[in-house]
């Protein structure tokens, strides 16, 4: 049993699906409602993250998701917030079965939406293309610093 200062675990997804990533409505009577968000939830105990992932994303929106992966970390107060880039399975059409709505986005568009504060930053880095360029510029980095063979 987690004590009462323990951190909450918090995962979510963000799930692309060409230039348009999906967000929820946030529920009135919780906290931020009104507010959009990656869908996701609470960790349960024993759960692990991508176990909890995918039992959140069946409740809120009935859909499965393939290959996840961690693409940010951001801590909030006593919250722990982790989000996958998860891979969108082709013929699901997810359902607001607890969010009031949701809507797929242009990623650039996602500023204009109000999140909450603690994903300012991912939504600024989403909308701007830096997820994943930072990877590819380390690779091109690490390609220039190989010393050829010599033959």
């Amino acid at each position: 049993m987690g004590r009462r200062d323990d951190p909450v675990v918090v995962v979510a997804a963000v799930i692309r699906l060409g230039p348009w990533v999906l967000i929820t409505q946030r529920p009135e009577g919780s906290g931020h409602a009104g507010r959009w968000e990656f869908p996701g939830g609470k960790r349960e105990p024993g759960e692990r993250d991508l176990e909890a992932l995918r039992r959140e994303l069946r409740e809120e929106l009935g859909i499965e998701v393939g290959e996840a992966r961690m693409i940010w970390r951001e801590d909030a107060g006593p919250l722990r917030l982790r989000f996958y880039e998860c891979e969108y399975l082709p013929l699901q059409r997810p359902r607001p079965l607890v969010s009031p709505q949701f809507r797929w986005v242009r990623r650039e568009d996602l500023p204009s939406y109000e999140f909450p504060p603690a994903d300012d930053r991912l939504v600024r880095a989403l909308a701007t293309d830096r997820i994943g360029r930072r990877r590819r510029r380390a690779r091109r980095r690490r390609r220039s610093r190989r010393v050829p063979s010599r033959s």
